[in-house]
């Protein structure tokens, strides 16, 4: 693991311990639930994002962890040295076949094969945690949203911010009006999940504990290359593997202006940062969107704009937070009474300063992202606050961003309800794609 994952990784575990997120803090007749009220559990992947969640999810003892499944064995030992009797998998539908008796299970692979493994959860009838951006592509993310709700299936999609104070204050503070009604957003990144070199012309030898062929799984069979061009550390930056920058951080970033909001889908996309190259996604994106207007918006119409890597937001727009800091990741949202900043993470602003010195930060329920899905899946009644009818929508905003940066300077206009562009028609070749041979998934080939 590089150092930015470890960072990345650790941020992620600090931000659970301050949110009352972690096994203290979670209520002591959860903790001390009776054997009949246990939840059998299965991890696909075992490190990285996804040992963070099966950490956080193993903290509740009403989990069993029964089988972890990763492509690289490596990945999964810490876990069977922890647990001896957990059944570890190299391939995710041999643990499905085998596990007849799971419950629940956290889908925390790299972006390709989120879709596929989720929907062969869910039509099994398992309830599903899946890691941000739910899919990979459009098409993918409607399918999974239909189907978790026709088998009734307890979701949530892995934007655990979602549920901490700092965005369920901007949500309420936004819609309580202490900015007034929404005119225009700007919402960034300075993460560079790009890379607009070539492919090394070079095969590696594939690490003993890999299987390549299902690490590459729906996708194109091709040669492995080594240093962490892929496997383990850079597929965010691959067209087929990853979703760049955008659907790394999108949903976080994105979330609480969709939620405070309540946006929808939005009417048109239109790209003004550098196109991909045949096998990586670009970095420095400014990604224009106009989303219809809500009851919480100034006009019929609301644009939101996107700016990841050196991109920042007009220089007049940073000038309305006076002495704030811009932070490296945020948004702003330009209200009819004054400004907020969103910083990602933390607490909410209300600029200008001297206009809201005293304005009372609302009380707001913060309920445990993790403890939300488990309690749904033993029939709490509760939809978790990030299930997929509302992750769903949100991922196919952000995923259009991306498909959008292949067409600059193009306004591309989306009809959701026949998920197609009806402008752009080759636009439409990017919203699905094709499984190669052997790795059709029910439900989405």
């Amino acid at each position: 693991m590089n150092a930015s994952r470890r960072a990345s990784r650790r941020s992620f575990l600090q931000h659970l311990s301050v949110a009352g997120l972690t096994a203290p803090m979670i209520a002591r007749d959860l903790i001390a639930a009776p054997p009949s009220r246990r939840l059998i559990h299965a991890s696909f992947g075992g490190s990285g994002m996804a040992g963070a969640d099966l950490e956080t999810l193993l903290h509740h003892d009403f989990v069993k962890l029964a089988a972890v499944a990763d492509v690289d064995l490596a990945h999964a030992a810490r876990w069977k040295a922890q647990f001896p009797s957990v059944r570890i998998y190299q391939d995710w539908r041999e643990l499905l076949d085998r596990e007849k008796d799971l419950d629940t299970v956290n889908v925390s692979t790299p972006d390709h094969m989120h879709a596929p493994i989720a929907m062969a959860a869910l039509q099994l009838g398992r309830h599903a945690y899946v890691q941000k951006p739910l899919t990979h592509d459009v098409y993918e993310t409607r399918r999974l949203t239909e189907v978790a709700r026709e088998k009734k299936r307890a979701t949530q999609m892995g934007i655990q911010i979602h549920s901490g104070r700092e965005y369920r204050s901007a949500v309420r503070l936004v819609q309580d009006g202490a900015v007034g009604k929404i005119r225009e957003v700007h919402t960034w990144s300075n993460k560079k999940w790009g890379d607009m070199g070539p492919l090394p012309d070079r095969t590696d030898d594939v690490p003993k504990t890999l299987n390549w062929d299902l690490w590459l799984g729906v996708c194109a069979a091709r040669p492995f290359i080594g240093s962490g061009y892929y496997h383990p550390g850079n597929w965010r930056k691959r067209l087929d593997f990853g979703t760049g920058t955008f659907g790394d951080m999108g949903c976080h970033i994105y979330d609480p202006v969709f939620k405070a909001l309540g946006l929808t889908a939005p009417l048109s996309i239109r790209s003004e940062g550098p196109a991909p190259n045949a096998w990586n996604w670009a970095t420095n994106a400014i990604i224009h969107y106009v989303f219809p207007g809500t009851q919480f918006t100034e006009s019929k119409t609301v644009p939101v704009t996107w700016y990841d890597g050196d991109a920042r937001p007009p220089k007049d727009v940073q000038a309305l937070l006076g002495d704030a800091r811009l932070p490296g990741q945020g948004s702003i949202l330009i209200g009819s009474r004054g400004t907020m900043l969103i910083p990602h993470i933390a607490m909410p602003q209300l600029l200008p300063r001297d206009q809201f010195h005293d304005y009372p930060m609302p009380n707001v329920e913060t309920p445990h992202h993790y403890t939300q899905f488990l309690e749904a899946a033993r029939d709490n009644g509760k939809p978790p606050l990030a299930n997929f009818d509302y992750a769903g929508p949100l991922t196919e905003a952000v995923l259009l961003g991306s498909v959008a940066t292949r067409f600059p300077k193009t306004t591309l206009e989306w009809n959701a309800k026949k998920l197609k562009f009806t402008n752009v028609p080759e636009a439409n070749a990017f919203i699905r794609r094709t499984y190669r041979p052997g790795w059709e998934s029910k439900g989405l080939s």
